[in-house]
């Protein structure tokens, strides 16, 4: 590329993508490329050229400056190949590997130094029906471009997960999004770049290579990134043929920042970057494996972090540069549509899981890459349940995934298929790779006789469509409204007291002036996360169950159950695309800061309040304060100085919000790192409003069950709106006439503890003993005011895996409200299951989970 026709686009830079020729009536790649290069070499001359496999064609874009201009030259190599293609009856698919092969493709294009490589390689040659996309961007020396290369390599695998393209190899899927990089990287000079100094120790490694005899000539250098031979460019390799421009586009606008950046780095004489060649290595290999759809590794944070993540972290890394060359908007933007709409691995899983045709997948690549959207017309729903999975599935009523008459619903269709294709055996198998994948995530949730207890998942999702997510959020919302409107009636006017709308009885206590709860400033959002359990009852409807607001769990464990499973089911895709959990931790930290004091300023310091690693919900709470960026922080792990100031010990960071997963007599009884208990100064801190602790102390007030049957008179009185959730019908015990109808209907109620949680305590009439009835109804009668009752609940069932089929499970769900400055749901609704013959969810109580798709 010529120096000079760099722009104000910035760095001058190509592209070369290599296609795949298939058969339009087999869908089979077929080796005609040698027909057409004599009439598209009449066509242009330099922009198409044979490859290895005789079935797989390139083109060269032109050099420039600007990516609008690389975008319409991309779409005219594409449309003259895919316009001369379809003379002959073929098509053109860009991916890294098309599903269905000819068996005359196996051949290699005659050439002298294709025909050596095939003689010398054998196995490796054969094998490559496979297609890339390399950018090359200018740099300006050799040295320059070494370097590029160091600074680049620890990023490379997230635009390889970017790219993936290649889940299936020969009719098989393979379980990897990008079976392209398995055999790419089997030949002996491919994979991650050896650090290297400067162009004199590139030269020597190539040198020591040729003379080993370990490739026949120089352009076999295929390391991920490479400086040209020939000209002051440098290549990036480590990616799949993408079918879309969009995928190119994207690619080569963060290859060009990286080679700005590192370039930068060069000039500027900074060191190279410190990484293990082997972490590199095995991020490639996860970026192969997972595509967007998995967790990746973060070479230099060292650890495995969600793809969302990932992609944050490179455009942050390259913002600077992207910015500078005008890239920023629509790099950032296509990046962000990528992260939404998955890889196209995942895209292709997809098709096949809904049509079971791999034909119909080679037809939507064609589409894609003609630069079509190809609209379906059909989508087989099976008439009938799957006959091994569900072979014998009768659920005892309402079923999310299997209507009354056996038949799947449509919802559901594509999972069917999907899991009926795994079978038995494969999810077993599954099932091991999540338990280590949990193990290694340290995703643990403690029981008295078992410290090392694995939070419990089922790898079969949970779905739930953009219009049920819709109509539950708004109606959440208002809930959380309400009881957060309660909270502050009850520290100020107790109105609902006065006109009557809430008993009295119906409070356990009243906030007293010197009790904790009174000491939060006027207006504070006091119930500031809340934790609200909605279950789908027998005819499809959603109700709210419990409202928790003290300091509910499970936003962590819903996060991690999506990341488990997309690992270890990649093959499982909804063809809806689903919501992103990910972004759940910005939600509750902007939310958590919204409450920071003004004498914070615009930087409010942030922590994590725990009980420690004995706490169950451990896990947990370090996942949030590692999501959230914020220290994770035990009683002891916070200093009072003698001016009041609340600190992180260790740092000395000022602490303005603490996000307490502790019980707040715990924390106030606690001493701080200097053996000063906490009490007094953390509740004058709050009282000067120069502290929030969230959620607030006392919110235990208004959870109570005995407040539930009055909430919507609540929203009535408060909002003047009709309440959008439904609830469950509820008897108050303290009430005469209720309490009555409660004692003589015991054995089809359902009896709770107005303060219980976690499952304890609770009495379900019709499966309770003549003994348990008897106690329960005696108790009662002793205590009434500490009870309710609500009427028994046809909750819907789920398909669940057993070892063997699939069975229908009791389920709820835990959605996760924010108020603050922007009300919302978090994308993290924790789906809870309960054990075969129960209705209890708890996890405490032998409860599973399930990950919970929310459908775009």
């Amino acid at each position: 590329m010529a120096e000079e026709l760099a722009g104000p686009g910035g760095v001058v830079l190509g592209v070369e993508e290599e296609f795949h020729l298939v058969d339009l009536e087999s869908r089979n790649a077929v080796p005609r490329v040698p027909e057409m290069l004599d009439e598209l070499a009449a066509l242009d001359a330099d922009a198409f050229a044979a490859e290895l496999k005789p079935s797989i064609i390139e083109t060269n874009s032109d050099p420039t400056s600007s990516l609008a201009d690389l975008r319409t030259d991309l779409l005219r190599l594409r449309r003259m190949l895919s316009s001369m293609a379809e003379t002959r009856g073929l098509g053109v698919v860009g991916a890294g590997s098309v599903p269905l092969v000819d068996g005359s493709a196996l051949g290699i294009t005659p050439s002298p130094r294709y025909e050596r490589m095939r003689d010398e390689y054998q196995m490796l040659a054969f094998e490559q029906q496979i297609c890339g996309t390399q950018v090359h961007v200018d740099v300006p020396d050799r040295d320059a471009a070494v370097a590029v290369m160091q600074h680049s390599a620890p990023w490379l695998p997230i635009l390889l997960a970017m790219s993936a393209s290649s889940p299936f190899w020969q009719s098989e899927d393979t379980g990897y999004a990008s079976s392209r990089t398995l055999a790419w990287h089997r030949w002996p000079t491919a994979g991650p770049p050896a650090p290297l100094r400067d162009a004199a120790d590139y030269d020597a490694l190539i040198d020591d290579l040729l003379r080993s005899g370990t490739m026949s000539d120089p352009g076999m250098v295929y390391f991920d990134m490479r400086p040209s031979a020939h000209q002051k460019t440098v290549e990036l390799r480590i990616c799949d043929a993408s079918p879309t421009v969009d995928g190119v586009v994207l690619i080569a606008g963060l290859a060009r920042a990286l080679v700005t950046h590192g370039v930068r780095a060069h000039v500027e004489g900074r060191p190279q970057p410190q990484y293990r060649p082997e972490l590199l290595r095995a991020a490639s290999w996860r970026a192969a494996r997972s595509g967007m759809e998995g967790d990746l590794v973060d070479v230099t944070g060292r650890e495995l972090v969600p793809p969302s993540r990932a992609v944050r972290l490179l455009l942050d890394h390259l913002r600077d540069d992207l910015e500078e060359t005008g890239d920023w908007d629509e790099v950032s933007e296509l990046a962000l549509e990528s992260l939404a709409r998955g890889s196209s691995a995942a895209r292709q899983r997809q098709r096949f899981g809904r049509t079971g045709s791999l034909e119909s997948v080679v037809d939507m690549l064609v589409a894609e890459t003609r630069g079509e959207v190809e609209v379906e017309t059909e989508v087989p729903v099976p008439e009938a349940v799957a006959p091994v999975l569900l072979g014998a599935y009768h659920p005892p009523s309402y079923d999310e995934a299997v209507d009354h008459d056996g038949h799947v619903r449509a919802t559901y269709a594509w999972m069917v298929s999907a899991l009926e294709r795994i079978g038995p055996g494969g999810l077993l198998s599954h099932e091991k790779s999540r338990d280590a994948e949990q193990r290694a995530r340290s995703m643990f949730f403690p029981q008295p006789d078992d410290p090392e207890r694995l939070f419990p998942l089922d790898l079969i999702p949970r779905l739930i469509t953009a219009h049920d997510w819709e109509g539950l959020s708004a109606g959440l919302v208002q809930r959380a409204r309400t009881l957060e409107a309660l909270l502050q009636d009850l520290h100020g006017e107790r109105a609902c007291l006065r006109d009557g709308i809430l008993p009295r009885e119906a409070l356990r206590w009243l906030p007293e002036p010197t009790d904790a709860s009174s000491l939060i400033p006027a207006g504070a959002t006091r119930a500031l996360i809340s934790g609200l359990d909605v279950v789908c009852d027998g005819e499809g409807r959603w109700k709210v169950l419990e409202d928790n607001l003290r300091i509910p769990s499970g936003i962590a464990y819903a996060m991690a159950d999506r990341r488990v499973v997309r690992s270890v089911l990649p093959e499982l895709q909804a063809p809806e695309g689903v919501v992103d959990s990910d972004e759940g931790p910005a939600m509750l930290r902007d939310a958590l800061l919204s409450c920071a004091p003004p004498a914070a300023g615009d930087d409010p310091g942030l922590v994590v309040l725990t009980e420690g690693p004995h706490d169950s919900a451990y896990f947990e709470h370090a996942m949030l304060a590692e999501e959230m960026g914020v220290p994770l922080l035990e009683p002891s792990g916070i200093r009072i100085t003698d001016d009041g100031t609340i600190t992180v010990a260790v740092t000395g960071q000022r602490i303005d919000v603490a996000y307490r997963r502790i019980d707040e007599e715990k924390l106030f009884a606690a001493p701080d790192a200097d053996g000063r208990t906490l009490r007094d100064p953390l509740q004058a801190a709050v009282r000067e409003n120069r502290f929030a602790l969230l959620n607030t102390p006392g919110n235990g007030l208004v959870d109570d069950k005995a407040v539930y049957p009055y909430i919507h008179p609540l929203t009535e009185y408060y909002f003047g709106e009709k309440p959008l959730l439904d609830d469950v019908t509820t008897y108050f015990c303290a009430d005469p006439d209720q309490l009555a109808h409660v004692l003589d209907n015991l054995s089809t109620l359902v009896l709770k503890p107005v303060d219980g949680y976690g499952g304890a305590g609770i009495v379900i009439g019709r499966d309770a003993s003549a003994h348990e009835l008897e106690a329960a109804a005696a108790d009662l009668r002793a205590h009434p005011s500490s009870y309710v009752a609500q009427e028994t609940v046809e909750i819907s069932t789920h398909p669940t895996f057993t070892g063997t089929d699939l069975a229908p499970r009791v389920v709820d769900l835990r959605a996760f409200v924010v108020l603050g400055d922007s009300p919302g749901v978090l994308p993290t609704p924790l789906t809870r299951v309960a054990p075969a013959g129960s209705l209890v969810v708890n996890s405490s109580r032998g409860g599973g989970s399930k990950d919970t798709w929310l459908l775009r």
